[in-house]
């Protein structure tokens, strides 16, 4: 989720020049000569709160010129670039930051630059950290801001602004150099930016989104419905796609369904509203609710036919619709796609791949798949969905005569989840055709044990090979 970065200093007190130091008076002169460099100040200090960033920027150019090491002059000068809209030309007479590069001055380039002249110096390190974020560079950033929050002179204000984007870098991390999301320390960087200024409607969404991080679903259920109760904001679209998502989380399809519907109703065609929609019906287990999801998707699909998300999402109402046909064609497709990105392959989409190539009956394609899905079990985002797998592989392995790879794999769901009727017989039946007879009768026994008569057909054949295997005794 994109969050909102306001230009640090555009007006009022932290856009106000550095008065330039008047020279040194001769002693015989009776009357101080006129600081040029006073007016230049005070037009630009004019321009910058009037939000005439051009203006700004061809004054603060010329004090640049006059006095090329003034920080504050230099922090101005990115803060009026970064202020102008994308596009729009710079003036070509702005001196290069970085003597020597041939590349037009930007405005990372002035903040660093006024880093450079005054490492002390909060405003361009809240700025620069803030762009760097923008920017996607999440690691510098967050020096930047760190740096900005422990400089002893930094004001009350700029310092929260720069704990809460600390804050959202720590919730969102930096895959690109391995670091995990942190909730704790975003945490710990709102609590504490909320004790230099009031808390803000944006703080209780960020609060929302931690909790959901830890994950604390009951927290976060409560911080998106306070935030969706202020005024303004009760049909906000991404924070009731936000709380949806919880509320299904927590196994509340009906209840996640009463905000979707009216939020759709008043934004047809929205994207995230309507794939939230689709998972609700689809996980009320109803037929004639998850029949709705179908026709949802696949125009949401039509018209955004390259988001994984959504055709993910639409394979597995597929699935749930016994279309596994069309469900294999959209996993295959983006295993594909995925295989061309270099990465590794999302073993929870070759699950869901073999998924369907079981109830295709391919067995032995699914097999292949999982084997190599669970190759890596820490690549899986919950044990859940490593024991789903593991418990797709045994059934595959064991659809093809494989007992002792369905064997391994009711090992490895054993490790993190506990045995169930269906996974019992699995291995009563496995152990049996290796010839494990005593472990084969005691996993019959508690498969029957656990049944309760909903597997008839099984535990009648539970029964008659428990007759064979004891009558051998």
């Amino acid at each position: 989720m994109m969050f909102p970065v306001n230009l640090p200093g555009k007006f009022g007190a932290a856009a106000l020049l550095l008065a330039a130091t008047l020279p040194a008076q001769r002693l015989s002169q009776t009357r101080p000569r006129p600081d040029p460099t006073v007016a230049l100040i005070q037009h630009a200090n004019d321009a910058l709160a009037a939000g005439d960033f051009p203006a700004a920027l061809k004054i603060l150019t010329a004090l640049n010129t006059q006095t090329p090491n003034n920080p504050q002059i230099l922090y101005d000068l990115g803060l009026a670039l970064e202020a102008l809209e994308p596009g729009a030309p710079s003036p070509a007479a702005i001196p290069a930051a970085n003597p020597g590069s041939p590349s037009q001055p930007d405005a990372e380039s002035y903040y660093r630059k006024s880093i450079g002249v005054n490492p002390l110096f909060p405003l361009p390190r809240v700025a620069l950290g803030l762009l760097l974020a923008r920017t996607a560079r999440p690691a510098e950033a967050h020096t930047q801001l760190h740096a900005a929050v422990t400089l002893p002179d930094t004001d009350p204000a700029l310092k929260a602004r720069a704990l809460r984007a600390l804050a959202r870098l720590d919730l969102n991390g930096d895959r690109q150099h391995s670091i995990p999301p942190n909730p704790a320390a975003a945490s710990a960087e709102l609590l504490q930016a909320l004790q230099f200024t009031p808390e803000a409607p944006e703080d209780i969404f960020l609060c929302a989104e931690i909790a959901e991080a830890v994950p604390d679903l009951a927290a976060a259920d409560q911080a998106y419905r306070r935030y969706l109760a202020l005024p303004g904001k009760t049909g906000d679209p991404e924070a009731i796609a936000a709380l949806a998502h919880i509320l299904l989380a927590e196994h509340r399809p009906a209840d996640a369904e009463f905000f979707l519907t009216p939020a759709l109703a008043a934004r047809p065609g929205d994207p995230t509203l309507t794939a939230e929609l689709a998972a609700a019906y689809l996980a009320s287990g109803e037929p004639f609710e998850i029949a709705q999801a179908a026709p949802l998707l696949e125009a949401l699909h039509a018209a955004h036919p390259d988001d994984a998300n959504i055709a993910r999402l639409l394979a597995r109402v597929y699935v749930e619709t016994d279309h596994p046909e069309q469900a294999d064609a959209l996993y295959a497709a983006l295993i594909s796609a995925e295989s061309q990105t270099g990465n590794a392959p999302d073993p929870t989409l070759l699950d869901a791949r073999a998924e369907a190539l079981i109830r295709l009956s391919r067995p032995g394609e699914a097999e292949t798949l999982l084997k190599q899905a669970i190759a890596d079990p820490a690549a899986f985002p919950t044990p859940g969905a490593l024991g789903d797998a593991a418990t797709h592989l045994a059934f595959a392995a064991s659809e093809i005569d494989d007992p002792r790879v369905a064997l391994q794999a009711l090992t490895l769901r054993a490790t993190v989840l506990p045995p169930s009727p269906s996974t019992l017989f699995l291995g009563a039946t496995a152990n049996d055709t290796l010839h494990q007879s005593t472990k084969a009768v005691d996993l019959y026994k508690q498969f029957l044990a656990a049944a309760h008569g909903a597997f008839p057909e099984q535990e009648a054949q539970a029964r008659k090979r428990l007759a064979a295997l004891e009558h051998r005794k």
